[in-house]
């Protein structure tokens, strides 16, 4: 016999659901938004929750939000609505607290593409930018040309937000000496192909290119993958969905022409997007099962590493802190392969950061977009970097590092921020006694 209290939950399933938004991503996404029992083991995990402390800025109360949405009780141009669902950070941390499995990063991209009209005007620029690559070009040179300057470097102590841009302008340029050494791997381990990516490649041109030498050291092959570009993760997680898939397909055709048997990503963002372009494209009937082959073959840098050793380098007596990137933590589940990399350069101390789990708020283009709710979620990442004496700090994604070092310059803090295989890189340098770069 059925119990009087499993009844209203028998009967309520019978009944239609209601959908006032039909065929819209968000709609789509209902299951997603059914999974969640409001048990609030997410709440602790938002960095927006942390310091908004309002419930409707918690993963929890934005399902709630998403789900009057899609049952009619809010509208799409609710500015309550929008401007809680602009601010969460998307870092997905909810995503590890869950113990119910929500998928909560589909669930935010999936309700900023049903709320896309109402984007912010600066997150359009950016993106337009970002989807072309004849934009996207130029203004990454102007960027390395005014870097080159050194005025970031002076001018990053203006306030507002001018000062912030260009103290992460500055934080762009790598507190290490690069060395040259002849990587002595013979590819014995397989062949690899590198996303270069359109930050890195642009900003962090040597930190691409300390990661194909340190894959190589560790017994890696490089492949090229000629035609590859921006992975899409800036647009996905904006909303921009179609400018997404448009970006995934060619990086699907570009990876599978390479012929490689992994994909190297060392940007924590870019890494989560390709792993995820199974999902994205699944009801593209010409692209779902390519796109799930391309993602199955994606690795982060420090995963690649991890399998192979790494093989140790020379001695570098620096102290270091990790900060975990939200993307690789959360959205990839990557946890203890960066440590690997740092455990392998010898005289290299390693001091745990506190609250190393939480995001920084740099979470793609958010800190343009919502500058001060940014920057109340990085006050207290440098205050715990701060507190462990380190002078630097290893984090495997460029939006992090430039957050994060663009607060420190602003505290008037000398640690910088480092990615974990430019470290790697200089270990091994330092091993073969190399001259500069």
């Amino acid at each position: 016999m059925t119990s009087s209290a499993a009844r209203p939950d028998a009967t309520h399933q019978l009944q239609p659901q209601l959908c006032a938004l039909p065929g819209t991503p968000l709609a789509h996404a209902r299951a997603g938004i059914d999974a969640c029992v409001h048990c609030g083991f997410c709440l602790q995990a938002c960095p927006t929750y942390l310091a908004l402390e309002d419930e409707n800025d918690s993963p929890r109360g934005r399902i709630l939000l998403m789900r009057a949405l899609v049952e009619g009780e809010l509208a799409p141009t609710d500015a309550a609505v929008n401007k809680h669902i602009d601010q969460c950070l998307g870092c997905r941390g909810c995503e590890t607290a869950c113990p119910s499995g929500v998928p909560y990063g589909h669930l935010l991209e999936a309700t900023r593409a049903t709320l896309s009209g109402n984007r912010h005007q600066v997150a359009r620029l950016v993106l337009l930018v970002f989807a072309h690559r004849w934009l996207l070009r130029p203004a990454l040179a102007l960027a390395k040309l005014l870097r080159a300057t050194r005025l970031p470097a002076l001018l990053a102590k203006l306030p507002g937000n001018l000062g912030f841009a260009m103290a992460m302008l500055a934080a762009t340029r790598s507190p290490m000496r690069r060395g040259s050494y002849a990587p002595d791997g013979a590819g014995a381990r397989g062949t690899v192909a590198m996303l270069e990516g359109c930050v890195m490649d642009g900003l962090f041109a040597g930190t691409n290119r300390a990661t194909a030498r340190v894959l190589a050291h560790n017994g890696y092959g490089m492949a090229r993958a000629p035609g590859q570009g921006c992975c899409g993760a800036l647009h996905a997680h904006a909303g921009d969905l179609d400018a997404a898939r448009k970006l995934a397909r060619a990086n699907v055709r570009a990876f599978e022409a390479s012929g490689a048997d992994a994909i190297a990503v060392n940007a924590a963002g870019g890494g989560a997007m390709m792993k995820d372009y199974g999902h994205l494209l699944a009801d593209d009937a010409g692209y779902a099962e390519r796109a799930a082959r391309v993602s199955a073959r994606v690795r982060d840098v420090s995963e690649l590493l991890a399998a192979a050793g790494p093989r140790p380098g020379g001695p570098l007596p620096v102290v270091v802190t990790y900060d975990a990137p939200c993307h690789l933590i959360h959205a990839q589940r990557v946890v203890t392969p960066p440590l690997q990399v740092l455990g392998a350069i010898p005289g290299l101390a390693l001091v745990p950061l506190a609250d190393a789990d939480q995001c920084c708020g740099a979470a793609g283009i958010y800190n343009l977009v919502e500058p001060d709710v940014s920057a109340r979620v990085l006050a207290p990442k440098v205050q715990r970097i701060a507190a462990t004496g380190a002078s630097l700090v290893a984090t495997g994604n460029p939006g992090c590092h430039m957050q994060i070092g663009a607060g420190l310059r602003r505290a008037g803090l000398t640690a910088r921020a480092v990615h974990p295989v430019d470290l790697l890189d200089a270990s091994y340098a330092a091993a073969g006694d190399g001259g500069a770069d």
